[in-house]
């Protein structure tokens, strides 16, 4: 992917977010992702039902990296198995690291297959990441309840 078009897939990600809006049913779960840095401030709303994301929302404020990040993740990550997201997470996590990962799952997430070079910027890519896990860990501790 070449750097042009990576800066137009952030560009309408921040500046056209999908999924953001505010959920006030508690079919969802809520997490709050931050940033103690700076204004990444982000509550991502997870549906999920028959170990599948039914539905992901987002708001927040937040930075074009993190905003776009998180719009992104909520559209690939819907309609996905809990497997499947995470295996979707550890690919992202692997490139934002600089480790071998499989591009094909990603889709526009590779825009951020740089983002190692700037290690500030990292935390922003990977912040709506941190959320997610939280849900999952947590969808999987109350089904061992």
């Amino acid at each position: 992917m070449d750097e042009e078009l990576k800066r137009e897939i952030i560009l309408e990600h921040y500046q056209n977010p999908k999924n953001k809006e505010t959920v006030k049913s508690d079919k969802y779960i809520k997490v709050n992702s931050n940033n103690e840095s700076c204004i990444d401030n982000i509550n991502l709303y997870v549906l999920i039902e028959e170990n599948r994301i039914k539905d992901l929302k987002f708001d927040g404020e937040a930075c074009a990296i993190s905003t776009s990040s998180t719009s992104i993740m909520t559209s690939n990550l819907v309609g996905k198995t809990i497997e499947e997201a995470n295996e979707y997470i550890k690919n992202f996590e692997a490139m934002v690291n600089e480790q071998k990962y499989e591009e094909e799952i990603l889709k526009e997430a590779n825009a951020y297959n740089t983002i190692y070079k700037q290690n500030n910027r990292k935390h922003c890519a990977l912040l709506p990441y941190i959320g997610i896990k939280k849900i999952l860990l947590e969808n999987e501790r109350d089904k061992e309840i």
